[in-house]
């Protein structure tokens, strides 16, 4: 039981490439006090973060400047992020989600429906940074295996132990057929 403990106390780190253009952003600070290994780069689109070893993108947007800015700036802006990257999301950041932020997502949603962007609606750079690293974490290769391999143990136990999976189970034996009617 210790050794389990020791292990959720390990801090996951990973090496993050940050657009240039949020090297005095607040959230390269908090990346780098969790002690992520950040890396800047021109060649990312501005407000990009880009998580390389788990193959997750977000793209850091402030719900005021897009409400401000006309429509087609910030929509061929997601645009071109999501035909960069495949697994993409959006962080819209507001200090409060009002009427106009949430019109804001919707039209956003609207646009881009069926692509591979997610919208996640965020108040601060603390949130921000938590979504990111959770959803970062969680699709990285040791633990997206542990996550399977859960899921795999969860289903087999409700198979041998759910009622309904017995029924079904004696039906079939049974040779009735199950009708519609």
């Amino acid at each position: 039981m210790a050794e389990s403990g020791e292990k959720e106390k390990i801090k996951w780190t990973t090496t993050i490439i940050i657009s240039s253009s949020l090297k005095s952003h607040e959230i390269a600070t908090a990346l780098e006090s969790r002690s992520h290994k950040v890396r800047y780069s021109d060649s990312v689109g501005n407000g990009s973060i880009i998580f390389s070893l788990s193959g997750v993108a977000f793209l850091l947007m402030d719900a005021k400047e897009c409400i401000m800015s006309t429509e087609e700036m910030y929509l061929a802006k997601i645009e071109k992020f999501i035909n960069i990257h495949q697994n993409s999301f959006l962080v819209l950041s507001a200090a409060l989600h009002g009427p106009e932020e949430w019109k804001l997502m919707f039209r956003i949603q609207q646009r881009f429906m069926g692509s591979n962007l997610r919208i996640l609606p965020v108040h601060n750079t603390g949130n921000a940074v938590t979504l990111m690293s959770t959803i970062a974490k969680t699709a990285s290769k040791p633990c997206i295996n542990n996550i399977c391999c859960r899921m795999a143990t969860t289903k087999a136990y409700i198979i041998e132990q759910s009622p309904v999976w017995k029924t079904l189970q004696k039906i079939k034996l049974n040779g009735d057929p199950i009708h519609p009617n």
